[in-house]
């Protein structure tokens, strides 16, 4: 701790008392702390962007935009969001001896401690999201969408339409996926060969599909608000561990999410297919 000290690391806990913590017009918890590099209109803009009526379920949440987040004592075989015992530190300012060491979030229990916009509510969390380490918009902003998905599909489940287009799209072995987490649980709900019943169709593992829909629908959450707060290109998304859903098919769920949560004033929803040449 006495490193921390000298380095001028803070534990999050201070900055959750420290930071000025503002509700966004939509009820989205945030606060900016330190030098973030971030212009203020930019990060209301992003945080306004997640629809209201999804904003209802993250009352428990505050995001804290910081520049740097890590654990201390943090190894590679503890790294994480969260991991065992380690204490979550915040840097002010942006250090280049600390990068390698930061996350881009941590998670911290922030219930009960007098801190942040819902200070003493049991059960509350802060999500430190580290600026600096993102370094853009579309990353910085897709980070925050993910905490934002996987957050409301906790509180929320996972609606019975989307479920059905998606688990559709999965038999019919539409190609590819939103992230590795879909791809593999996606991989084994289906099943096959070894799996497969003795009538020749697959035999379903029920707990990888409830994991794959949960995924499923919290990508499709990240990438919808994504739409909505930048402007990017659908191949951005892409890594190599797996192939990217098929367009029309991603198409077809961020629909159905939009109808489901329609976007907050002065932001729109558009889906644009590049011509080919």
């Amino acid at each position: 701790m006495a490193e921390s000290i000298q380095s001028g690391l803070m534990q999050a806990t201070q900055v959750a008392r420290e930071a000025d913590v503002r509700r966004a017009a939509n009820g989205v918890n945030f606060a900016a702390f330190g030098e973030t590099g971030m212009e203020d209109a930019d990060l209301v803009r992003m945080v306004q962007a997640v629809p209201s009526p999804m904003a209802a379920a993250l009352g428990r949440k505050t995001y804290y935009f910081v520049p740097l987040a890590l654990a201390e004592g943090r190894s590679s075989e503890s790294a994480g969001h969260r991991s065992g015992n380690e204490e979550t530190m915040i840097s002010p300012v942006y250090s280049a001896e600390l990068v390698e060491q930061a996350i881009c979030h941590r998670n911290v229990a922030l219930g009960g401690g007098g801190v942040g916009a819902v200070a003493g509510e049991e059960g509350c969390d802060g999500v430190f999201i580290s600026t600096r380490l993102l370094g853009d918009r579309f990353s910085l902003a897709f980070e925050l969408f993910i905490n934002v998905g996987h957050a409301f599909v906790d509180e929320t489940g996972v609606p019975e339409s989307f479920g059905e287009l998606v688990w559709n799209q999965a038999v019919a072995d539409v190609r590819g996926e939103t992230s590795l987490d879909a791809w593999e649980n996606r991989a084994q709900a289906v099943g096959g060969g070894q799996n497969a019943e003795r009538d020749g169709r697959p035999k379903i593992d029920e707990k990888a599909k409830t994991d794959y829909l949960e995924a499923a629908f919290s990508d499709a959450i990240a990438i919808y608000l994504l739409s909505l707060a930048v402007d990017f290109d659908y191949s951005e998304l892409r890594e190599r561990e797996y192939p990217l859903l098929a367009p029309q098919a991603l198409a077809q769920r961020l629909r159905l999410v939009a109808r489901l949560f329609p976007p907050n004033a002065e932001y729109e929803f558009a889906i644009r297919y590049r011509r080919r040449a």
